[in-house]
C-alpha cells in the first residue's frame, strides 16, 4: 500500500501591497515632525481638559475620543471633525500623528456630556480645547455620533505627561514616550530575548524608574505581556536590594493600576503620586523588577539558546495565514475538525487570550473582515466574550450558532513577540524599494563583524521566505540568483554565507542549515548573489486532502494516448526515454485547491509568453505551482508528478464569487481541473 505524500511547492507571485481604508495625514501638514516635544502652553481662559481613548478597541493607539472637563468625561461628536482635529488629539496623546479618524460611534456609544460638536481644527493647536467649535458643553448630536481615532503608534521624542487635573488623576491613562526592561543581572544582560530587569519609562526625554510601593502582579502581567511573554513570574528581590543600595536612580513621578487585562500600558490607569525622598530616590521602596515566563518557541533551551523553529504549544488552536511568527488568522479545532472564529464583538481582549494561549505576550491588534485570509470549513465560535484570564479561547463565552457569518469575517490576531534582534543582522540592499534587493547578512570573520553576501546556489522560495519573515517585510514573492541589477552596498560584496538550505519555519536565516565559516560558492560572489523580492499580501493554496482521497485510482494507459499529458510536460521525467508503444501507470485524481490567502494567485508570465497547445485548443501558462511526490510506507520516492498551466475555463468561483478578467493585465489566479479560486 502506498502512502500518498503531497508537497506543495508555491511560486509565489509579485503582487500588490495591501490597500487600508483610511489614508493618513498628509505628510509634512501641516509642519515637518518636530525633532523634540515642546510643552504645551494656554493662554488663562483655555479650559483645562484631558483626553483618553476608550470603547471597544482593536489596537491600544486607537479608540473614542473622550474629554474630561468640569470632574466629567464625555466625548466628541462627528460633525465637521476632520483628519487635523485627529492630529491635534493624538499628538495631545503623545503620539506622533493621526492615521485616520471614524465617525458614528465606531468604537461604541460612550457615556456622559458631548463636550465638542463642529470642531473646526487646523491641526497646528496644541491641545483641542483650542479648536473653534460651538463652545464647550454646546451640542445637539447624540452618542451614537461619537468620534473615533487612530493614531500612530510612534511617540512623540520627548513626550512628557503634563497632568491638568491633579485632583482626578485615577481615571487618566498612562501616557508616556516609550517603556523597556533594562537587563541589571549579568545572566540577564548575555540574554536574548531580556527577561528580567528594572522597567523603566521614558518621560520628557529622560529614562526613569518605577517605585514598588503601589507595584502589583497585575502590572507586571502587562509588561510582559508588551514584550511578548504570556506570563510574569518571582524573582530574587535580594539581589536587587544589593543593586538599589549602591545607586541614585531617576524615578518617574507616578504610580501605574493596571487590571491585568490590558494590552498595553497605554490603557492602564495612572496611579497616585509616588512619594519621594529629598534626594529623589524612592520613599520605602525599590524600582520595579519583573521577571517574564517566556513562551516556549523562545525560551531559553540547553546547546541551542532557544528554539530555532517555531511549534505551536496548543494543540487546540492555531494561527494561518500570517506572514510572520505571531500573527494570522485564528483557528480552533472542535469535533476533530478546525474551523474559525467569526469577528462579531472580536477585540483586544480575546485576541490577548489567543496569544497567551500560543506562547506570545498580548495582543498588538485584534483584526477582522478577513484580513489575514478567510478560512476553511465551519465557523465554530461567534460572538466571543473573554474576562481576560482565561487559559485558552476555548475557555470563554461564545456563541455557538453563527448564522450570518462567512469566511469573509474571519477573526485573525497580530501579537507581541519578543525582541530578538533577528532584524540588526539581515539587510536588503540595492533595491528599487525597501520590499527587495540583494540579501546581505552580519557574519563575524577574523574577530570582525562585516557585511557580506550569500552565496546564491540552490537559493529557492524556501530561502526567501525566511529572509522575508526575518526583516518583518511580509511574504516572499521571488528568490533570485543573481542580482546584477541591484549593486548592493559598497564593500559589502564578499560572500559570507554559503550552502543555505531552509525548511521555511526558521525565524532567522541563520538557524538554517549552512556551510559556517566553511564556504564553498563555485558561481563565485558580485553578480551570482542572492537576492529577494518580499510583498505584503499573499495568495495562500490549501489543497482540500478529501477530493484526493475519493478520487484517487490506478490506470495503465499507451504513451501514444498520452500526448497531451506529454507536451504540457504533465508527465514524469522519465517519459522521454520511453517508446511510444510503451504504457504508463498512472495514479489518476482530481484536486481542489482553495485560495485562502490576502491576494490573488496569479501567473507570473506575461501574456506574450503563454503558448498555444492544440490538444485543449487555448493558451496555457506553463508555470508549475504544485509539486506531487508519491512516497512509500518506508519514505522512498517512487513517482512524482505535478500541476502547470494556468487556464482560465478549468477555475470556478465559490458561491457568491466571480472571475474577473482584465484585457490588460494577466489573467486572475487560475488553476487546473476541478480547482476553486477564491
Amino acid at each position: 500500500m502506498l502512502a500518498f505524500h503531497y508537497l506543495a511547492s508555491l511560486v509565489l507571485l509579485s503582487l500588490a501591497l495591501a490597500q487600508y481604508e483610511h489614508l493618513g495625514y498628509p505628510p509634512g501638514f501641516p509642519y515637518a515632525e518636530e525633532e523634540q516635544y515642546s510643552p504645551l502652553q494656554m493662554s488663562p481662559d483655555t479650559p483645562r481638559i484631558q483626553l483618553r481613548l476608550a470603547g471597544d478597541k482593536r489596537k491600544h493607539n486607537e479608540g473614542r475620543v473622550e474629554v474630561f472637563y468640569n470632574s466629567e468625561w464625555g466625548t466628541v461628536c462627528d460633525d465637521d471633525f476632520s483628519i487635523h482635529a485627529a492630529q491635534v488629539v493624538c499628538r495631545e496623546l503623545g503620539y506622533t500623528e493621526a492615521i485616520s479618524w471614524s465617525p458614528s460611534s465606531k468604537y461604541g456609544k460612550g457615556q456622559g456630556p458631548i463636550w465638542f460638536d463642529n470642531l473646526q481644527c487646523t491641526g497646528k493647536e496644541k491641545t483641542l480645547a483650542q479648536c473653534p467649535s460651538n463652545g464647550i458643553g454646546v451640542s445637539d448630536c447624540k452618542h451614537s455620533e461619537d468620534v473615533g481615532v487612530m493614531c500612530s503608534d510612534k511617540r512623540i521624542p520627548g513626550f512628557k505627561f503634563v497632568n491638568m487635573l491633579p485632583n482626578h488623576i485615577e481615571s487618566l491613562d498612562i501616557q508616556v514616550e516609550d517603556v523597556r526592561i533594562r537587563a541589571i543581572l549579568s545572566s540577564y544582560r548575555k540574554r536574548i530575548p531580556v527577561t528580567e530587569g528594572y522597567v523603566e519609562v521614558k518621560d520628557g526625554g529622560k529614562w526613569k524608574q518605577i517605585c514598588n510601593t503601589e507595584w502589583s502582579h497585575f502590572n507586571s502581567r502587562v509588561i510582559c505581556g508588551m514584550f511578548g511573554f504570556p506570563g510574569e513570574r518571582k524573582y530574587n528581590t535580594r539581589v536587587y536590594k544589593m543593586f538599589a543600595r549602591r545607586r541614585k536612580p531617576t524615578f518617574w513621578d507616578f504610580s501605574i493600576n493596571c487590571t491585568g487585562k490590558e494590552a498595553h500600558l497605554s490603557s492602564c490607569k495612572l496611579g497616585q503620586a509616588t512619594s519621594l525622598k529629598s534626594n529623589g530616590t524612592c520613599a520605602g521602596g525599590l524600582p520595579v523588577v519583573v521577571s517574564c515566563v517566556p513562551g516556549r518557541a523562545f525560551a531559553p533551551a540547553p546547546m541551542t539558546g532557544f528554539r530555532k523553529a517555531f511549534r505551536q504549544e496548543q494543540p487546540l488552536v492555531r494561527l494561518r495565514g500570517g506572514a510572520i511568527v505571531g500573527e494570522g488568522r485564528v483557528e480552533v479545532l472542535r469535533n476533530r475538525e478546525w474551523g474559525t472564529i467569526c469577528d462579531d464583538n472580536w477585540n483586544l481582549l480575546s485576541a490577548t487570550v489567543v496569544c497567551r494561549e500560543l506562547g506570545f505576550g498580548t495582543a498588538k491588534e485584534a483584526l477582522s473582515g478577513g484580513r489575514l485570509g478567510q478560512g476553511m470549513g465551519p465557523v465554530h465560535m461567534n460572538e466571543v466574550d473573554c474576562s481576560g484570564f482565561e487559559k485558552s479561547i476555548t475557555e470563554c463565552l461564545f456563541n455557538k450558532e453563527a448564522l450570518g457569518c462567512s469566511h469573509e469575517e474571519d477573526a485573525a490576531v497580530r501579537c507581541n513577540v519578543p525582541a530578538m534582534g533577528f532584524q540588526e543582522r539581515l539587510r536588503l540592499s540595492g533595491g528599487l524599494r525597501p520590499y527587495e534587493g540583494r540579501v546581505e547578512v552580519l557574519a563575524e570573520r577574523n574577530g570582525s563583524l562585516v557585511w557580506g553576501t550569500v552565496c546564491s546556489e540552490g537559493w529557492g522560495i524556501m530561502e526567501a521566505m525566511v529572509v522575508c519573515r526575518q526583516l518583518g517585510l511580509g511574504f516572499a514573492s521571488s528568490a533570485l540568483q543573481e542580482t546584477w541589477y541591484w549593486p548592493g552596498e559598497v564593500g559589502a560584496d564578499t560572500v559570507v554565507m554559503s550552502g543555505v538550505r531552509c525548511s521555511g519555519t526558521e525565524m532567522s536565516l541563520s538557524h538554517c542549515l549552512h556551510n559556517g565559516a566553511h564556504l564553498s560558492c563555485s558561481r563565485g560572489g558580485g553578480r551570482n548573489t542572492a537576492g529577494v523580492s518580499c510583498s505584503e499580501t499573499a495568495p495562500d493554496l490549501v489543497l482540500n486532502p478529501q477530493v484526493v482521497e475519493q478520487t484517487t485510482y490506478m490506470e495503465d494507459r499507451p504513451m501514444f494516448m498520452l500526448q497531451c499529458a506529454y507536451e504540457e510536460n504533465c508527465l514524469a521525467s522519465t517519459s522521454s526515454q520511453v517508446p511510444a508503444n510503451t504504457y504508463r501507470r498512472l495514479l489518476r485524481f482530481s484536486s481542489q485547491i482553495h485560495n485562502n490567502g490576502q491576494a490573488d494567485f496569479r501567473p507570473k508570465a506575461s501574456r506574450e509568453s503563454w503558448v498555444w497547445h492544440d490538444c485543449h485548443r487555448h493558451y496555457h501558462s506553463m508555470e508549475v505551482f504544485t509539486l506531487y511526490d508519491l512516497i512509500s510506507l518506508n519514505g522512498t520516492k517512487v513517482a512524482e508528478g505535478h500541476k502547470a498551466s494556468f487556464c482560465l475555463e478549468d477555475s470556478e468561483c465559490d458561491e457568491g464569487g466571480s472571475l474577473s478578467i482584465e484585457t490588460e493585465q494577466t489573467f486572475p489566479g487560475l488553476l487546473n481541473n476541478q480547482v476553486t479560486h477564491r
